[in-house]
């Protein structure tokens, strides 16, 4: 695993690039008004969207695993474009009193998910796996689930639950403002994607892979079939002994994020019992039937979605792809690029207000949820398996489009029509990719 923290800045040869602030962003606020026309050419010249790793995307301590998110700072999302051609004001993503990035009536509707949010999920757990305490997670997830007129998900009414890795509710980790940024985005696209679900929040005492394996652990022996982990680090040779003591639960969907690092593997989106999730830029699209359109997620050739061939895994049986003779990343996608990122309300470690945020630590609670709405898997099944009896069908939206750097196997970090690891098969459409 990864002993030492990830350099960011791109001319070190980063693994994580912070966006560059520009001097013109300031230009775009236009005293909050200005038209239809002023706001395209303002988005064309001046907008580019900066942000910067989350504290918990640099471990703290030798050992630890990275989050895999990124929170906006400035410029105009691609939510706020489609807001600014609609009604002519062109905010700034970096102010932190109205939401700047997608909801859930946006995501749901690019995956074919309205429906089935509105009526599936009731008596599904999402469990969410992170390290560290997040103080106002509760909180927070109330103010974004009644923003967005989603039901309550609280404590009291038995919908939330936060416990330790040991399962305790009163005994937690130490609290820790960078991975409760991490915690409150994971929380929301939980609830974005499948409102009526009940949302386990289980912590790690820190972000080593034991004890965050241990965390998996408790989740699914307190009766989660849905597990989310946004985090990652570098593959190692004991991953298959993490394999078999952390990821290997039938009838459990275990989704990973793929890393923010461009192409490269890291675990455990490595590990062949779980679905490795890699990551998308999602805008909307109105030529199109769907409404949505999406290329594959790259910053530059150090920042970008995970992808590649494991080092050590071994192929899970349902993998066919014949360029990497091990696990290949990535199995499908969702959206992460941070231009066109998701809205997340957070107050703890920062301004109590809403962010924008991406990395791919987006796009795995996302699937986890899809997996949610479409039922309990069986017993015996392993749901990483499911999008690939679904392979090249409508079931999923193929990414033909973008890469998330160079290699001697191309599709490998390209997209293409068909299966390709930046996205996989594609982001869902609908939940029949997700049913075993």
């Amino acid at each position: 695993m990864r002993s030492t923290p990830p350099e960011r800045t791109s001319s070190r040869g980063s693994r994580r690039r912070i966006g560059a602030a520009l001097a013109a962003t300031a230009a775009l606020v236009f005293a909050g008004f200005g038209t239809a026309a002023q706001a395209d050419a303002a988005t064309s010249a001046s907008a580019k969207v900066t942000w910067t790793a989350t504290p918990c995307a640099t471990p703290q301590h030798k050992g630890e695993l990275a989050c895999d998110s990124y929170r906006v700072t400035g410029g105009v999302t691609a939510f706020q474009k489609a807001q600014a051609k609609a009604d002519g004001v062109t905010p700034n993503a970096a102010d932190a009193a109205t939401p700047s990035g997608y909801g859930p009536t946006d995501l749901q509707s690019a995956y074919g998910l309205t429906s089935a949010a509105a009526s599936n999920g009731s008596g599904e757990t999402i469990a969410i796996v992170d390290a560290y305490n997040d103080p106002n997670a509760e909180s927070d997830l109330a103010t974004y689930r009644s923003y967005y007129g989603l039901s309550a998900c609280t404590t009291a009414n038995g919908c939330f639950k936060k416990v330790s890795q040991t399962g305790s509710t009163t005994s937690l980790p130490t609290s820790d403002a960078g991975w409760s940024e991490e915690i409150s985005l994971d929380l929301d696209m939980a609830s974005a994607i499948c409102p009526k679900c009940n949302i386990l929040l289980v912590e790690a005492t820190s972000a080593t892979m034991a004890n965050l394996g241990k965390a998996v652990n408790e989740a699914v022996t307190l009766g989660a079939k849905f597990v989310s982990n946004s985090y990652g680090g570098s593959e190692s040779s004991s991953d298959s002994t993490y394999d078999t003591s952390y990821f290997n639960h039938p009838g459990v969907a275990i989704t990973v994020s793929a890393g923010d690092s461009g192409y490269g593997a890291e675990y455990p989106a490595a590990s062949r019992y779980v679905t490795s999730v890699g990551g998308t830029a999602l805008s909307k699209a109105t030529s199109t039937t769907r409404g949505w359109s999406e290329t594959v997620w790259k910053t530059s050739s150090t920042e970008g979605t995970g992808s590649g061939c494991s080092a050590y895994d071994t192929k899970p049986t349902w993998q066919t792809d014949t360029g990497c003779t091990k696990r290949t990343i990535s199995d499908v996608s969702a959206v992460a690029d941070p231009a066109t990122g998701v809205s997340v309300y957070d107050s703890y470690g920062v301004t109590a207000g809403w962010y924008t945020f991406g990395g791919t630590s987006v796009s795995s609670p996302i699937i986890a949820g899809v997996y949610a709405l479409a039922g309990t898997p069986s017993s015996s099944s392993y749901p990483a398996s499911f999008p690939y009896a679904k392979a090249g069908t409508s079931a999923l939206n193929d990414v033909t489009s973008g890469n998330n750097g160079s290699c001697s196997t191309t599709y490998l970090c390209t997209a293409q029509s068909g299966y390709d690891g930046p996205t996989g098969w594609g982001t869902p459409e609908g939940l029949t990719a997700f049913t075993g």
